[in-house]
């Protein structure tokens, strides 16, 4: 079944949000999608880097894609290339 952004705002609910990614939020404080877009994905991914996880960009493309309800691999090129520069320019230690 595919996971929807509507839903009811439970992480769980995000699309390309699997258990560990949930895991790592919910570490840090991020429990809703509306935290979520609180924060932002570059923020809530350096969070999780904080905390002691080792998460890829992936992850950081991830956030993102769920914030736009878009599966990650569908984010445009120039989207990944702005956040991989944005958490570079943070010290982000992601891979």
């Amino acid at each position: 079944m595919k996971k929807r952004a509507g839903g009811n705002g439970e992480i769980s609910s995000l699309r390309n949000l699997g258990p560990v990614s949930e895991a790592w939020l919910r570490a840090v404080g991020i429990d809703s999608r509306s935290e979520l877009e609180r924060v932002g994905s570059v923020e809530a991914n350096m969070r999780v880097v904080m905390h002691g996880s080792n998460p890829t960009l992936n992850l950081l493309y991830a956030l993102e894609a769920a914030l736009r309800d878009v599966h990650w691999t569908l984010l445009p090129r120039e989207v990944k290339q702005d956040l991989k520069r944005v958490v570079g320019a943070m010290g982000g230690p992601n891979r």
